[in-house]
């Protein structure tokens, strides 16, 4: 019998200091069963720092040819293709010949770490590629505020978050590993 995936209902309000960018979102995310709760809430993260009215989520785990997240433009262009993990290098090249601009983050401490030793070199070729580092621990401090139905603020100023709900806070501070040279306008 195959498993459903779970479903999360989140009001995401946004204050993205650093694109003057203020909004709440109404979000709905699937978690496919083979989807951790670590990678879901890195996906909300990644929304969080490229939220935008035409920001949406892929099929991702399930589907080879979407991303995390994406925006597209009205041509149907692919103006950002986000991806979450550590994704193959073959991956991302593909998806920085398809979009403007391609962004991975990367978290899981060690393993992480190990991924952009193996892949760095050979992406630093990419000029529309950036690629961030969320520190194991503070992914771990992310899963905390995990529910089913979640209110959630987040406070983007000088490249760092402030994920907060009613209780506790967690600070973001994703590690460049690598930064764009030529970013779409």
């Amino acid at each position: 019998m195959a498993l459903n995936s779970t479903i999360y209902k989140v009001e995401l309000q946004i204050s993205d200091m650093d694109r003057h960018y203020y909004a709440t979102h109404a979000l709905t995310l699937a978690r496919h069963p083979s989807e951790t709760e670590e990678r879901l809430m890195v996906r909300l993260l990644a929304f969080a720092l490229y939220a935008d009215e035409r920001l949406e989520f892929g099929k991702g785990i399930s589907d080879e040819d979407e991303p995390a997240l994406w925006r597209k433009a009205y041509t149907d262009e692919i103006e950002l293709w986000v991806e979450v993990g550590q994704p193959d290098e073959t991956r991302i090249r593909k998806a920085c010949g398809r979009s403007r601009q391609v962004v991975v983050i990367s978290y899981g401490g060690n393993a992480a770490e190990i991924w952009w030793n193996k892949v760095g070199a050979a992406l630093s070729r990419n000029r529309n590629l950036t690629v961030l580092d969320i520190p194991a621990a503070t992914v771990a401090r992310l899963v905390t505020l995990l529910q089913r139905g979640m209110r959630l603020q987040c406070l983007i100023q000088d490249g760092q978050l402030q994920v907060m709900n009613d209780t506790e806070a967690v600070a973001v501070d994703p590690v460049k590993r690598m930064v764009a040279t030529e970013m779409a306008s």
